[in-house]
C-alpha cells in the first residue's frame, strides 16, 4: 500500500507538471473557437480573458437602481444560511441553505444594508435562474458565448445569475460542466485546484441536512430523513487542517480574482472555492462536458484514490 501511495502521488505530480501554469494566463481577446480547443479545451486548462464582455449592456446598466427598476418585484429564490456556506460541510453534516422565495428588491435591501437581517443571504439558485426568474434582464447579456458554443457544438446548459453579500462562500467542489464564470461588478476570488490533485483531495460521506429560520432569527438544523449519505469535500482550502488532512499539504492550489468586465473558463473537473466582494455580480454559463478520455482519467484516479484511502 506504501508503493500504491507513492506511485499514484507520483502519477499526480508528474501530470500536474506536465501541463499546469503556475497562474492562470491573462488573455486580451477572447480565443477563435479553433484556439480555445487547441489550447485550453483540451489540454484543460483555466484562462482569464480581460474586457471579455465589455460590449454587453449589463455593465453599465446593472446598477442597484436599474435592478429595482427592472426586477424589483420578481419573485426570486435567495438561499439563507447563518454563516455564509450554503452545500458545504458544517458540524459534521452537508448543510444546504433554506431556500427563501422573496422580492427581488427586499433582498436588494438586504444587500444595501438598509435592512437588518439574520443570516446571509445569497442569490444563488442553479438550473438556469437567469432565463427562469429574471427574464427581464436577458436583453442585457448575450445569450451564449459564439467561440465557445461554436467550438463544442452545442448551447449552454444554463445560464445562471448570482449576487449575494461578501460572507457567502461557495465551499470546495468541482462540476461536470465547462464553466464560464462572466463578473458584472465587483470581484470574485477562485482557489482552483487540477483534476490531477484528486489524491490529495479528501472525502467523506455526510449526513444531508438543512437550515430552518426561526421568527427569532435562529436556526434550526433539519436532516433530511431517508436520504443517502452525500460525498462532500470537509476541508477549507482557506484554512486547511492539515493535523487531519496531511496530504492536501502535497496539492497545488491557485489563486486568481475575475473584475468586473473580466470572464474566467474553468474547465470541467477542476476544483474550485469562490468568494466574492460585497454586492458582487456574475453570470455563469454552463455547458455539458464531454465524457471523453479527460473523465476516463479522473475517474480512474478517483477510484485508485477511494480504494488507497480504504486500505
Amino acid at each position: 500500500m506504501h508503493a500504491l501511495r507513492a506511485n499514484v502521488r507520483r502519477l499526480a505530480e508528474e501530470a500536474r507538471d506536465l501541463y499546469l501554469n503556475d497562474a492562470v494566463p491573462y488573455l486580451d481577446k477572447p480565443p477563435t473557437p479553433l484556439e480555445f480547443q487547441r489550447s485550453w479545451l483540451c489540454p484543460n486548462k483555466p484562462f482569464i480573458v480581460r474586457n471579455a464582455i465589455s460590449h454587453w449592456p449589463a455593465i453599465s446598466k446593472w446598477t442597484f437602481p436599474y435592478l429595482r427598476q427592472e426586477v424589483g418585484e420578481q419573485s426570486v429564490s435567495v438561499a439563507v444560511t447563518p454563516n455564509g456556506y450554503a452545500d458545504a460541510v458544517h458540524q459534521g453534516r452537508f448543510m444546504m441553505p433554506e431556500e427563501r422565495k422573496m422580492r427581488f428588491g427586499e433582498f436588494l435591501d438586504i444587500v444595501e444594508r438598509k435592512r437588518a437581517a439574520s443570516g446571509v443571504f445569497y442569490v444563488q439558485k442553479q438550473c438556469s435562474n437567469l432565463t427562469e426568474e429574471f427574464p427581464q434582464l436577458l436583453k442585457d447579456v448575450d445569450a451564449h458565448i459564439p467561440w465557445m458554443t461554436e467550438a463544442l457544438g452545442k448551447d449552454p446548459d444554463a445560464v445562471n445569475f448570482w449576487m449575494g453579500e461578501s460572507a457567502a462562500v461557495t465551499s470546495l467542489h468541482k462540476d461536470h460542466y465547462e464553466n464560464l464564470y462572466c463578473v458584472i461588478s465587483g470581484e470574485k476570488h477562485f482557489i482552483l485546484l487540477p483534476p490531477t490533485d484528486r489524491p490529495f483531495i479528501p472525502y467523506e460521506h455526510f449526513q444531508p441536512a438543512t437550515y430552518k429560520v426561526n421568527e427569532d432569527g435562529s436556526y434550526d438544523v433539519i436532516d433530511m430523513q431517508n436520504a443517502e449519505k452525500v460525498p462532500w469535500i470537509p476541508l477549507d482550502p482557506l484554512n486547511p487542517d492539515l493535523s487531519r488532512f496531511p496530504e492536501y499539504s502535497l496539492a497545488r492550489p491557485t489563486h486568481c480574482t475575475v473584475r468586473a468586465g473580466e470572464m474566467l473558463y474553468l474547465p470541467s473537473l477542476w476544483f474550485h472555492h469562490v468568494r466574492q466582494s460585497h454586492g458582487c455580480i456574475a453570470v455563469n454559463f454552463w455547458y455539458d462536458m464531454e465524457y471523453d478520455i479527460k473523465y476516463n482519467y479522473f475517474q480512474f484516479l478517483d477510484s485508485v484514490t477511494k480504494v488507497m484511502n480504504t486500505v
